[in-house]
């Protein structure tokens, strides 16, 4: 069976999941998306693109933006950002903050809120939220191929009026000295980074560097070292579930990195980028019906890494 006739059949065969779980009612700009929404893009590392379903509408991809900052934030401070977040599977909620008092206020990971949160400052680095802002939208531009990416000024004020967990976090590591610049300004960065909005197709084509060793099979570009691209590969693969990483690695086997939006990015290494959205969450805040559907692309396509 063909690509483009398998993500037709697998997101027609899925239907009756589509709708369970529930969307991330907790961001109000969130809680009034439609639940029936699905779509899946397939970026192969020759060009060619294959789509189903609502894979042209953009979302919100949330957690998924931090597999790009986390290569943008180890483009500019290397191994470095190490020593301020670490690199284990958390075992715990993406927003717990009891690991951080344990641990003295360093994150397991750079894909928790904290860890993404440190990884923000990093981008800052003392400058203004605005230009890291806009450094990131144009990285993603950049990667995505398209200028039409953007960041949803209602979502991003939506997370800034009710993140108050993520400001708890923010001012615990500030506490402990792993966030160097003003907590506001640390909060703006990576409020406005979840607030990015891109389409199955987008964000597929985006993630397609990191199939690739870190170049960009279609432009030729290099957009990080082969080493780190491995690297953000393992850390989607151990922990870009959260606390159920381990069971999409059970049961997809791919590189993945999910959002509440209802977005997750599978990489499949040597073949292809996958974007799916289907909004409905599980009680782990990933994708129930996109799950499904990446594991039955797995299943059909053989790409597996185990």
């Amino acid at each position: 069976m063909s690509l483009d006739a398998m993500v037709a059949s697998i997101l027609d065969r899925i239907g009756p999941e589509v709708g369970q779980g529930r969307v991330a009612d907790y961001i109000p700009a969130l809680a009034r998306i439609e639940p029936s929404k699905v779509g899946i893009a397939v970026a192969t590392l020759d060009g060619n693109l294959y789509t189903a379903g609502d894979a042209h509408e953009a979302f919100s991809i949330q957690s998924v933006s931090k597999v790009f900052t986390l290569a943008l934030a180890l483009g500019r401070a290397g191994s470095d950002l190490w020593q301020r977040v670490g690199r284990e599977p958390s075992g715990s909620a993406f927003n717990s903050i009891v690991q951080l008092e344990r641990e003295h206020g360093i994150p397991r990971n750079p894909f928790i809120n904290p860890g993404a949160i440190v990884v923000s400052d990093i981008l800052l680095a003392g400058g203004r939220p605005k230009e890291t802002i806009a450094e990131i939208l144009s990285f993603l531009r950049w990667l995505a191929d398209d200028d039409t990416v953007a960041i949803d000024a209602e979502v991003a004020a939506s997370e800034a009026e009710t993140g108050y967990r993520n400001v708890s976090l923010a001012n615990f590591m500030k506490a402990f000295g792993t966030i160097d610049g003003p907590v506001a300004d640390t909060l703006d960065v990576y409020f406005h980074q979840c607030a990015l909005s891109l389409s199955c197709v987008q964000l597929a084509r985006a993630g397609l560097f990191l199939a690739n060793r870190g170049v960009d099979p279609v432009t030729g570009r290099r957009v990080v070292a082969d080493y780190r691209a491995r690297r953000i590969n393992a850390l989607m693969m151990t922990c870009g579930h959260y606390d159920a990483s381990g069971d999409f690695a059970f049961r997809v086997g791919l590189p993945g990195k999910s959002g509440v939006g209802g977005g997750i990015l599978a990489i499949a290494p040597g073949r292809a980028a996958v974007a799916v959205w289907s909004p409905g969450l599980n009680d782990s805040g990933n994708s129930h019906a996109g799950t499904i559907a990446l594991e039955e692309l797995a299943r059909e396509t053989g790409w597996s890494v185990f």
